[in-house]
């Protein structure tokens, strides 16, 4: 299996050792599996049942914009 090696600092060293030991897995295993899931595309938990979930009024789509309103631009 190929390795890679990494240069960490001390404190971030620590960090994963603490996460790893919580998890009761080898740092390499749970340095591989927070690799593995950050190329995984998925959405968050409950992501979907939010759509509508706010009831606000300032929440309205706005009229159309016209170019009047627009900033000038510099001729070039």
């Amino acid at each position: 299996m190929p390795q890679l090696s990494l240069y960490l600092d001390q404190d971030t060293l620590k960090k994963i050792e603490l996460a790893a030991k919580k998890e009761k897995v080898s740092i390499s295993q749970w340095v591989k599996g927070k690799l593995q899931n950050s190329f995984e595309k998925k959405w968050p938990d409950h992501f979907f049942q939010l759509y509508g979930s706010i009831e606000d009024d300032s929440f309205q789509k706005p009229g159309p914009l016209h170019f009047k309103n627009d900033s000038p631009r510099d001729a070039f």
